[in-house]
């Protein structure tokens, strides 16, 4: 329900994970292999003088420092500044208020409910029942509008639709209190010992 950038992060670890896995694998080729390792200490030293002779042709006019430095640090900082924004971008829609509408009475002012407080009540309400081991109850802006995500981690043994229906139930409260339907995703997940899948369910 979050706006994570999903498919760029996979893409990222992705080449990440490529890229480490072939300098580990040019590393255990060099460890093991003796022509591997004869060829690459006769290949590593005319790589050095190459870059050393490059450095010297592309010097900065009446300096000895060459403009590939200068290149490389404007590369750093960018790369430091798409690593923010990435950052940044990471979970993005949680919202903090659930309710938020005019005064019916014709008063200037909104009246707002803050997401805290369905989501503590929810949340205590769902560790109340012997089959659950932890809930997680968050809000999110969906298109303009409020969403509840409730994350259910029940204990082994414990039946998924029976534990469904109760929090479907307790959301129905919680409609009926706050006077209005909330859109609500039910996620169930099932913990390494538990033999049955994950669950959800949206209302």
């Amino acid at each position: 329900m979050n706006r994570t950038p999903r498919v760029v992060n996979r893409v990222l670890l992705g080449l990440l994970g490529l890229i480490l896995m072939g300098i580990g694998g040019g590393l255990l080729w060099i460890s093991f292999d003796g022509d591997a390792a004869r060829r690459w200490q006769s290949f590593a030293p005319g790589v050095v003088d190459r870059l050393r002779t490059f450095g010297a042709e592309t010097a900065l006019p009446g300096q000895s420092r060459s403009w590939i430095w200068v290149l490389l640090v404007v590369l750093m900082l960018v790369a430091i500044v798409l690593l923010v924004l990435w950052a940044a971008a990471q979970g993005r829609g949680r919202s903090g208020t659930l309710v938020s509408e005019d005064d019916d009475d014709g008063a200037p002012g909104r009246v707002a409910l803050s997401s805290a407080v369905a989501e503590q009540a929810l949340r205590a309400a769902l560790q109340e029942d012997p089959d659950v081991a932890a809930a997680v109850v968050s809000t999110y802006d969906i298109r303009g509008s409020s969403a509840l995500r409730i994350r259910i981690n029940p204990r082994h043994g414990a039946a998924p639709h029976l534990i469904a229906a109760d929090a479907t139930r307790l959301v129905e409260a919680l409609d009926a209190a706050l006077g209005r339907q909330t859109v609500v995703l039910i996620s169930i997940d099932a913990g390494r010992k538990l033999r049955f899948s994950r669950e959800d369910r949206v209302r």
